[in-house]
C-alpha cells in the first residue's frame, strides 16, 4: 500500500513543475512516440531521469529538477523543455502543447500498455478511454503535514482563477465545444477529480487516503486526482487545475502564482489566521465559469455575497503577493482565443503549427 506520511512534508517553497505534452508527427498530428521517447534509448544528459508515460502513447510527461529558488524556474523549465525537443527529434517526432489538441481524436489514438495505466482503462472505463488531456501540475513544498492540508483547503477557491487563466483547450476531437477549457470537463468526468472537500488536518486527509486504498477505490495515492492535493509523498501541495501552456512565460507565470499563494497561506496559518470558506457548490459553480468564459469569467467572492471579474482579482493578487506574471498572462490574449483566432484566420494546419514547441 503506497501511502505517504507527516514526515514528507519537511522543506517551505521548493517548486517543482510538471508539465503534459503532445508527441506529434511532421504535420504536427499526434502520434504514437512514447516507447521511443521513454524506453526507446537513454535520456538526454540534461534530464537523467527521463521523460514519464501518460494514458496515450502520443502523451507524454516532463519535470523539472527540484527548484530550490523561485529565480531558477525560468532557467530549469527551458532545460527541460529544450531536452525533450531534442530528444524528440532524435526519432522524427515534434513536441506540442495545450490542454486538448484540437487534431487529438480518442478512437483513432493508442492507449500505453503499462500495466497501471491498463488497469485504470479496465476499473474507469469510458471516461478513461477518452481521456487525451494535457495539464499543467505546479508543486510547492511545506515544511509541515498539518499545514499543508489548511494551505490546500485555501487555494481551492484559487484554482478556478488558475484555470481561467490557463484556459487553452477549446476544440475537442476536431470541433469548437464552446468552452474555454474543454480539458477541464473531460478530466473531471474521472472518478475522484475537481475541487475537493475542505479536509480538518493532516489526519483527517490520511484516513480519507488509506480507506480509498483499503476499500479498492484507488490503486494508490497517485490515483486522487484534484485540482489540489496534499502530497504526501513528495511532502508539497500540489495545484493541478491549469491546462497545459505552449509559451513557457504562461507556464512560468502560473507557478510563480501558485508558489507566492503557498507561502503566503503558510505564513498565515502560523499567525493562526481563520479565513472565510465557500460551499463547495460554489466553488464548483467558480470552476464552471472558468471552464466556460476563461479570460471573461467573474467569480463568486470567497465570503459569497458578491462576484469579480478576473482582471480584478488578477489586480488584488498580483498587488497581494508582490508578483506580475498573471497580471501580463490575463492581459494577452488567452490560449483559448488565441487558437479560435488562427483556426478562424488560417485553418487547422497553422493551428497544429502554432502549438508547437520551439524549446
Amino acid at each position: 500500500m503506497e501511502l505517504g506520511s507527516r514526515e514528507a512534508f519537511s522543506r517551505m517553497g521548493t517548486l517543482g513543475i510538471e508539465e503534459e505534452f503532445y508527441i506529434v508527427d511532421a504535420d504536427g498530428r499526434p502520434t504514437s512516440g512514447t516507447d521511443d521517447l521513454v524506453y526507446g534509448r537513454d535520456p538526454p544528459a540534461a534530464v537523467p531521469e527521463g521523460f514519464d508515460h501518460e494514458l496515450f502513447e502520443c502523451t507524454i510527461e516532463a519535470q523539472t529538477e527540484l527548484i530550490e529558488d523561485g529565480d531558477d524556474a525560468g532557467d530549469a523549465l527551458a532545460t527541460v523543455r529544450e531536452a525533450l525537443v531534442d530528444h524528440a527529434a532524435v526519432d522524427g517526432y515534434r513536441v506540442a502543447a495545450a490542454g486538448l489538441h484540437p487534431a487529438a481524436k480518442w478512437r483513432e489514438l493508442d492507449h500505453v500498455q503499462k500495466p497501471r495505466y491498463r488497469a485504470q482503462l479496465d476499473c474507469i472505463q469510458y471516461p478513461q478511454h477518452r481521456n487525451t488531456t494535457a495539464g499543467l501540475h505546479v508543486h510547492v513544498g511545506v515544511d509541515d503535514a498539518d499545514k499543508a492540508v489548511w494551505v490546500a483547503n485555501r487555494l481551492r477557491w484559487h484554482c478556478s482563477v488558475l484555470l481561467a487563466l490557463s484556459a487553452n483547450s477549446p476544440f475537442w476531437n476536431g470541433f469548437d465545444t464552446g468552452l474555454a477549457s474543454a480539458r477541464a470537463k473531460v478530466f473531471e468526468n474521472l472518478p475522484n477529480t475537481g475541487i475537493p472537500s475542505a479536509f480538518e488536518d493532516f489526519d483527517a486527509f490520511q484516513r480519507y487516503e488509506r480507506r480509498m486504498v483499503e476499500t479498492d477505490s484507488i490503486a494508490d495515492r497517485g490515483e486522487l486526482w484534484f485540482d489540489v492535493r496534499p502530497h504526501t509523498g513528495h511532502g508539497t501541495v500540489e495545484v493541478r487545475a491549469p491546462d497545459a501552456q505552449r509559451d513557457p512565460d504562461v507556464t512560468l507565470a502560473l507557478a510563480e502564482y501558485v508558489r507566492a499563494l503557498v507561502v503566503d497561506y503558510a505564513e498565515r496559518y502560523e499567525d493562526g489566521e481563520s479565513l472565510p470558506s465557500l460551499r463547495r457548490e460554489l466553488l464548483d459553480e467558480n470552476k464552471w465559469r472558468a471552464i466556460r468564459h476563461g479570460h471573461d469569467a467573474a467569480f463568486v467572492d470567497r465570503d459569497g455575497e458578491g462576484t469579480t471579474p478576473l482582471g480584478e482579482v488578477v489586480d488584488a493578487e498580483c498587488d497581494r503577493l508582490g508578483i506580475s506574471g498573471v497580471r501580463e498572462v490575463y492581459d494577452a490574449e488567452s490560449g483559448a482565443a488565441r487558437q479560435r483566432r488562427i483556426r478562424e484566420e488560417s485553418g487547422p494546419d497553422a493551428l497544429r503549427e502554432d502549438l508547437l514547441l520551439n524549446a
